[in-house]
């Protein structure tokens, strides 16, 4: 902000004498109408509210007061000297005469939440979302990490009638495809254990398919740190329970449910805060990475460090998930 508020004032030909941004206002900006990872959109909304106070101030501007006066010249004045063969004085006043006494400087504009909803409208985004998207079984918060930073990226599953094939969407990657090809053989594989299926032979897609589904599917996806996001996912579905709205997450898994350690931490974390999002589970192994991470947003949040899988099912939901038995690997 040090440099961007400045430079957007300058833009429009304004300073701090006519409007000032207080940063609780900035982080409102990134909170309820960007929630990016740069500051692209954030400068556009800054440069709105600069265009609104560059109007109101052209609008307080008083009329010139010029210190003489000077009769207006009429047609019928101009027209009475000409026929009296008198002449016609005409004086040029420069810009600069006087001109410092014909605007009055009024107190600078502050930017407050009203202002907010009048220049940019009704906020985009609210801490309720996160709590509205996990409302039914099937969907969990993952973080993941893009050239621009962090975004929190939602899994959405869903179980129809079929042959039990797994069908993926969202502008996918072959490592992310092979995430989820993983996350559900080991579902599969431990849905006793989670108490999916009443025994252990047992189909658990016997006469039905499963669509995973990464939304924004204008972007491109890829990578592996999505297994247990996806393995959250799949059992939410299989259980018909809900997943926790304040809990986002990420990490590899492996085919045994280690979950290993990932990159981009500190962008992720990040994205998780200004999401609003207050729980993050990590791979006990990026423990080291958040030292990079500003304390007060540590403070703020909850970080849950995880070995295995199981884990992060037990912080995902409400009440722990039930396990009939756990891996000792």
């Amino acid at each position: 902000m040090k440099h961007l508020i400045p430079r957007v004032l300058e833009q429009h030909g304004l300073s701090t004498t006519n409007l000032q941004i207080p940063e609780a206002m900035v982080k409102l900006v990134i909170e309820r109408y960007t929630r990016e990872a740069g500051v692209r959109n954030l400068e556009r909304n800054l440069a709105a509210l600069a265009r609104a106070a560059a109007v109101k101030v052209a609008e307080q501007v008083k009329t010139l007061r010029l210190g003489k006066e000077i009769q207006p010249i009429t047609t019928t004045l101009l027209d009475s000297r000409l026929a009296d063969g008198g002449e016609v004085e005409m004086e040029v006043i420069p810009m600069e005469h006087d001109i410092s006494n014909t605007y009055e400087n009024p107190s600078p504009m502050i930017v407050d939440e009203a202002m907010l909803e009048k220049v940019l409208g009704p906020p985009r985004f609210d801490d309720r979302e996160a709590a509205d998207r996990v409302a039914s079984p099937g969907v969990s918060v993952g973080l993941v990490w893009t050239s621009v930073g962090g975004e929190v990226q939602f899994v959405e599953a869903t179980a129809m009638v079929g042959k039990g094939d797994l069908h993926l969407t969202g502008q996918l990657g072959d490592v992310i495809k092979e995430s989820a090809q993983l996350a559900l053989t080991w579902v599969r594989a431990r849905a006793a254990d989670l108490n999916l299926s009443p025994t252990s032979d047992i189909n658990l897609l016997e006469s039905r398919d499963i669509h995973i589904h990464f939304p924004a599917g204008a972007v491109p996806k890829d990578g592996p740190s999505a297994g247990v996001t996806l393995v959250t996912a799949l059992v939410s579905l299989f259980s018909n329970r809900k997943v926790r709205a304040d809990t986002a997450m990420t990490g590899e898994m492996t085919l045994r449910g280690l979950v290993l350690p990932v990159g981009g931490v500190k962008d992720k974390v990040l994205a998780a805060h200004r999401y609003g999002i207050k729980r993050v589970i990590l791979p006990e192994r990026n423990l080291k990475d958040l030292s990079e991470v500003p304390l007060p947003i540590l403070s703020d949040m909850e970080i849950l460090l995880v070995k295995r899988i199981e884990e992060v099912l037990d912080h995902a939901f409400e009440g722990r998930c039930p396990l009939r038995s756990r891996s000792k690997l």
